[in-house]
């Protein structure tokens, strides 16, 4: 990965209670290596959604070795959970979606797939 461009992983709750993804963000804020790099963001509600926005955990990345560690950091988490989560890889300066995966929990293979995209060199810029 290049370390002049920053991509996001924005993370979002796709099922589970609002007290999980502020659970999330308090896990990953203790976490060293990525404290400074994690804070939550509104989300614009969707077209068929009323009320006020739900928030994403957005952790900005900036080197192969933090993809890591926040893929760790989020595989421990769902361990706990039996929340389903939507995570993007987004280019920092473009705003473009690289992928968007979609895990449950539950399903080992979905956090393996997780955890492979997030150390993947190819699926950052």
């Amino acid at each position: 990965m290049d370390n002049g461009v920053m991509a996001l992983i924005n993370v979002s709750l796709l099922d589970g209670s609002p007290s999980d993804l502020h659970s999330l963000f308090s896990w990953l804020q203790r976490t060293d290596e990525l404290r400074g790099r994690v804070r939550t963001l509104p989300r614009q509600p969707g077209p068929h959604e009323m009320g006020g926005a739900v928030e994403i955990v957005s952790v900005a990345l900036s080197s192969g070795g933090a993809a890591a560690v926040l893929a760790g950091a989020l595989t421990t988490w769902l361990q706990t959970r039996r929340a389903r989560i939507s995570v993007e890889f987004v280019v920092n300066e473009t705003g473009e979606t690289l992928r968007r995966v979609e895990v449950e929990a539950r399903n080992e293979a979905s956090v393996k797939e997780l955890y492979d995209s997030l150390v993947s060199e190819r699926t950052l810029p």
